[in-house]
């Protein structure tokens, strides 16, 4: 089964393609993203992985923690669920909903 992980710390030149490149030195790289801002399109300096398997996702993050990518230390662990936000319903300018 996949397992997703966590990179943080990326440079904001860092694409999707050097992190797959990067992961897929330790195993088979299934999915990898980069977060990039909704307004600006740039980088966010976070990213995810997802690893194959169980064992890949260990070694990956036993090999390229600490380790450095595009001049940058970065960050790799397991990713957590995302935490599901209340919706906020708009207002208008007055503050009224």
């Amino acid at each position: 089964m996949a397992k997703k992980l966590y990179v943080g710390g990326l440079s904001y030149d860092t694409s999707e393609d050097t992190l797959k490149k990067t992961f897929a030195e330790v195993g088979t790289v299934e999915t990898a993203v980069v977060i990039n801002d909704r307004d600006t399109g740039r980088s966010k300096g976070f990213g995810f992985v997802e690893m194959s398997t169980e064992e890949e996702a260990k070694k990956a993050i036993e090999t390229l923690n600490g380790k450095e990518l595009d001049g940058r230390t970065i960050i790799v662990n397991e990713a957590r669920p995302q935490e599901q936000k209340p919706r906020s319903g708009g207002y208008d300018r007055g503050g009224r909903f």
